[in-house]
């Protein structure tokens, strides 16, 4: 094993940023995450896959769900093996306490998560540390930005955001520790994402105290983009990315894997940005392109919405009174921007052109998801078990997007270079 280019992937979800670091040329070696759904997703693309881009899974770690705290507890002496055989630890804690999509929640146990984090980096002692979060885990719960109040604190509430307790972490390991906020359209996804990272790069004899890697990255972008024949003085807009997944002509046909719903199908592809995601993909059935069956009032209103509502932006509360929305949030596409960012649930976003909400290879293609990668497990959950469950389109919504992922592993082996010179 080259522990030059290995890595473990945390709370791997299905996989998308081990996708974009194994594109970057890195070695994947396991990946850990507790979902069914999410990992059958993960498994069948890149640990049993045929793609190419696997895992070197080791034999003692068995190919299927998991926790990492069960991982810890069970495996423990195994991760001591791997100490200087892995060069980067990746992955994010999950968000759902911290995010401003949901019901920011100080006493989400998931909070904490970043612990168990922490103990597989200290046994590991890994070169790099990749962490990917929202921009809610800057924020203290108390509403201070994460700085310290005067006086007694209330019990249970942390007096620091979770990202300074994350940093202070890194730092007592023996890591120079950096972070920043990144937006995904910056870097080819067709999306307006905006995700805080933190990067931890381990001090050695050949110190870079005074490296910041999010400079390089900024000066990684344009040979990136260039790369993959991409835009780089603008961003790739959604018609860009969809325009040859839009229904014409009633170009519709059964959906295999699901009853009494109806799947599109590819129409030539017209863009840089469809051509790189379909890759070497000649299938005429694009996996996960099942078309919402949406209701017939549900319908009407999308066409009246399309008809007379501003795109590119959420619906105004005058415009969800007029059409009786119920949402909170709901987005109308524009076939020249960029989308918003992509939540867990399918019904927040409207096509740009057609009175129907996305199919997941819609979302697949706003995150950089190629078409090669398919999806496993239910397309949808609803009710309790939203909460306990990972479908498609939440797989997809939890995802650090693959192009964004592979920059992020290219910046990594410039530095790693500086390293060992």
């Amino acid at each position: 094993m080259n522990s030059d280019k290995t890595f473990i992937d945390l709370f791997a979800g299905a996989g998308c940023l081990s996708l974009g670091l194994m594109k970057a040329g890195w070695q994947g070696v396991l990946a850990i995450e507790k979902d069914p759904m999410a990992f059958e997703t993960l498994n069948y693309n890149l640990i049993t896959g045929k793609t190419g881009q696997v895992f070197n899974w080791p034999n003692w770690f068995p190919k299927r769900h998991c926790t990492v705290n069960r991982f810890l507890s069970k495996y423990e002496s195994n991760l001591y093996e791997l100490r200087g055989k892995i060069a980067l630890v990746a992955g994010g804690p999950p968000c759902q306490g911290f995010s401003f999509a949901g019901r920011r929640n100080k006493n989400d146990k998931r909070n904490s998560l970043f612990k168990s984090y922490m103990q597989v980096v200290k046994i590991i002692d890994p070169l790099f540390v990749l962490i990917e979060n929202v921009q809610g885990i800057t924020l203290s719960f108390n509403g201070n930005n994460g700085k310290e109040k005067q006086g007694p604190r209330p019990v249970g509430r942390p007096s620091l955001a979770y990202s300074e307790r994350i940093k202070n972490a890194l730092a007592k390991l023996g890591y120079n520790v950096y972070s920043d906020y990144i937006n995904a359209s910056d870097f080819g996804v067709p999306q307006y994402r905006k995700r805080y990272f933190i990067v931890g790069i381990k001090k050695t004899r050949n110190d870079f105290a005074d490296l910041n890697p999010f400079d390089f990255l900024t000066n990684l972008r344009a040979n990136f983009l260039i790369s993959k024949n991409l835009p780089v003085d603008r961003t790739v807009n959604v018609g860009e990315a969809l325009s040859d997944l839009e229904i014409r002509n009633g170009n519709l046909l059964p959906c295999e894997d699901s009853p009494r719903f109806f799947r599109g199908s590819y129409n030539k592809p017209t863009t840089s940005y469809q051509k790189l995601l379909r890759g070497v993909v000649v299938d005429s059935v694009p996996d996960s392109h099942r078309i919402p069956n949406h209701r017939p009032a549900t319908r009407e209103r999308l066409i009246n919405v399309l008809a007379s509502c501003p795109k590119g932006s959420s619906l105004r509360k005058v415009y969800k009174d007029k059409y009786n929305v119920n949402k909170h949030t709901v987005y109308l596409l524009s076939r020249d921007l960029p989308s918003p960012t992509l939540t867990t649930l399918p019904d927040d976003v409207i096509h740009y052109n057609e009175p129907r909400t996305l199919s997941v290879r819609e979302y697949a293609r706003l995150q950089s998801i190629p078409d090669w990668f398919q999806f496993r497990g239910n397309y949808t959950t609803g009710g309790k078990r939203r909460k306990m469950q990972c479908p498609r389109y939440t797989q997809i919504g939890n995802a650090v997007p693959p192009l964004l992922g592979e920059a992020l592993g290219l910046l990594l082996f410039t530095i790693h270079n500086m390293h060992i010179t």
